[in-house]
């Protein structure tokens, strides 16, 4: 057993780092709701595919951040206590979350790569879905439209995916527009500016640059937040874990 001063020492260490993962729990759990609500209205990308193991990840990190913050204040309490059967107990639940939380980590990490490592996944799922008759099809073609518009972008990597590949919008639209209308420049009142201009390919007429780049950072912005931001807090918790063990085993 450690001597008065150095026990006193430990646990205040203890407290100190417990109360820097309650924080980094409740940030966890803050940046995990903030991926979950998707305020880049991206999610049927995702989804569509079934490819959608970020968001699962960010619900698992919901729970792991606010479960991180309520046990750290119990390890303070226990600590302040220096009872052994306390800090077993604080020892075990931590254990248990950062098995969750690695979970989240791993799943988010690996489906980004899978998602958006390149373009061909987001493109193919636009040349198939986008303005087919289901609601698949409706949640992809909402989703293109509005990214298309507000971020001035058309196709994945560019208009000449609808010109270069077979497409569901080709199949129902035919030759009428080579790209859907929604990668021509519009007015202020949100009318075509120049539609004959827009169906010919006057690049002063429409959005000549893909969307995925934009898609892929937003998908990468997510998985910060839940992984990359997740794995440095399981960092923090394994140390802080190794000096909760030290401190248990120095309790009488």
């Amino acid at each position: 057993m450690a001597s008065g001063g150095g026990m006193t020492w430990l646990m205040i260490i203890l407290i100190i780092c417990n109360a820097f993962a309650s924080a980094a729990g409740l940030a966890l759990f803050a940046l995990a709701i903030w991926v979950a609500v998707d305020g880049y209205r991206l999610y049927p990308i995702s989804g569509v595919s079934g490819k959608d193991d970020i968001f699962a990840g960010a619900w698992i990190a919901i729970f792991t951040g606010f479960a991180y913050f309520c046990t750290t204040i119990f390890g303070i309490f226990a600590a302040l206590k220096k009872r052994r059967s306390l800090m077993l107990a604080y020892l075990i639940i931590m254990f248990i979350i950062f098995i969750f939380e690695c979970a989240s980590c791993i799943t988010a990490a690996t489906n980004r790569d899978y998602l958006v490592g390149n373009s061909n996944l987001v493109k193919k799922q636009m040349l198939r879905y986008y303005a087919e008759n289901s609601d698949k099809g409706a949640r992809i073609t909402n989703t293109w439209n509005r990214v298309m518009q507000d971020v001035q972008c058309c196709g994945a990597d560019s208009p000449l995916d609808w010109i270069e590949y077979n497409s569901t919008f080709r199949q129902t639209y035919g030759t009428t527009y080579p790209w859907p209308l929604n990668c021509c420049k519009r007015l202020s009142s949100f009318e075509v500016a120049d539609p004959e201009g827009c169906k010919i390919g006057q690049s002063s007429t429409m959005f000549t640059t893909g969307c995925f780049n934009y898609i892929e950072s937003v998908f990468s912005r997510y998985t910060w937040a839940v992984s990359w931001y997740g794995f440095a807090v399981q960092m923090f918790v394994f140390f802080l874990l190794l000096i909760a063990m030290v401190y248990y085993t120095q309790l009488g």
